[in-house]
């Protein structure tokens, strides 16, 4: 029997648990990266990678201090704000053009954004699509980690020419250890929550150890993360509000069905997932917002049409990054611009992980053959 065309899956039309787990969850993510900065973590990562390489591969070394850096506090502005200036510093005392080491770490700033456990945007995409942290990164690393080796490549040509003058020291180790705890616990598949206070507790412990934190430092460098979250937490809590109004009055259920007459295909689904998340983060200027207001179309499409949530999940989250670092307009771009006191516009050109990370998720979504025959479908054949 032909399957019905509009069929739009039962689903919870209210998730006050989910917003305020997902609340939760910033709040900790904002304390973490603050009292783990604030005890030396982001410099200690920085220095150990950019030691290991040689002078003139600069840009190399750059990127993948973004991409470990980012991978490991879980964001892309509060990477950029860290790193930029060590950008602007090597840029000033070498060959390197400015706006092209600012890229190389806006770029690896996406990279963790895009795959941490931590990350606002994981965070969001796999709550709205229901599958685990650990599965989404498993989907996710399969599209992130080409796009980050031909990105590699791309400045190591670069940047061959190159020569630093800058001679960073590794550091002290022990200071790297929280981040690899939160890394570790969370692939493992901990809840994000225990993860997030373990790595709490572990900064905590070995600053007070070492004697770079207090407790009243600690305080006050988890009110300052708690506070940095402040406008993405106000933002969710409006947008959740917006969304739950139009799913209560039936818009939801109208896009869907709407969209449903132009999809004809688990293909023509993923690219209709992938187009809309990119759209409302080009209208927005918001990542982990247009994760939140496409993540329920999203999920009533990955179900009809046999997507596994880890996938849809996936590809939100990658395709809303890949927006988000290209539009001059976005806090990423802002931000790097501004520490580097350039134009938005000139860093563009060189932002090569985003754009090949879009190119690659598509060519992926196009070329991607694996098919589900849902129990619905069976039923009614």
């Amino acid at each position: 029997m032909k399957e019905t065309s509009h069929k739009v899956p039962p689903r919870k039309t209210e998730d006050h648990g989910g917003i305020m787990l997902m609340l939760l969850i910033f709040i900790l993510a904002g304390a973490f990266s603050a009292i783990a900065k604030e005890m030396g973590c982001v410099d200690n990562v920085v220095n150990m990678t950019l030691s290991i390489l040689p002078g003139n591969f600069i840009l190399v070394g750059m990127f993948i201090a973004a991409c470990v850096v980012s991978l490991s506090i879980g964001t892309s502005c509060g990477t950029i704000a860290a790193l930029t200036p060590i950008a602007v510093g090597i840029a000033t005392s070498t060959s390197a053009s400015l706006p092209m080491v600012t890229a190389v770490v806006v770029g690896g700033s996406l990279f963790g954004d895009n795959l941490s456990f931590i990350s606002d945007t994981t965070i969001m995409a796999t709550k709205t699509q229901g599958c685990a942290m650990s599965d989404k990164f498993k989907a996710n690393i399969i599209i992130a980690l080409p796009a980050a080796i031909l990105t590699l490549i791309t400045y190591l040509f670069l940047g061959l020419g190159i020569e630093s003058q800058t001679n960073p020291e590794i550091g002290n180790l022990l200071n790297i250890t929280p981040y690899l705890i939160v890394f570790i616990l969370a692939l493992a598949g901990m809840n994000v929550i225990w993860v997030l206070i373990m790595g709490i507790l572990s900064a905590s412990l070995i600053g007070i150890y070492e004697g770079t934190l207090t407790i009243d430092t600690i305080w006050s460098s988890a009110q300052d993360g708690v506070l940095g979250m402040h406008d993405l937490i106000i933002v969710t809590i409006i947008a959740a509000v917006i969304i739950d109004q139009l799913r209560k009055r039936g818009a939801i259920d109208w896009l869907i069905m709407n969209m449903g007459r132009l999809i004809s295909s688990r293909r023509g689904a993923e690219l209709s997932i992938a187009g809309a998340v990119v759209a409302v983060d080009m209208l927005t200027a918001n990542n982990t917002i247009a994760i939140l207001a496409v993540g329920p179309v999203a999920r009533s499409i990955a179900f009809r049409y046999g997507i596994e949530a880890k996938r849809s999940a996936s590809i939100l989250d990658t395709m809303s990054c890949f927006a988000q670092g290209i539009i001059p307009w976005g806090a990423q771009l802002l931000i790097a611009a501004g520490l580097a006191a350039i134009n938005p516009l000139e860093i563009i050109p060189y932002l090569f992980y985003p754009f090949i990370l879009g190119f690659i998720t598509l060519v992926n979504i196009i070329l991607y053959k694996k098919e589900i025959r849902l129990p619905f479908r069976k039923a009614q054949q």
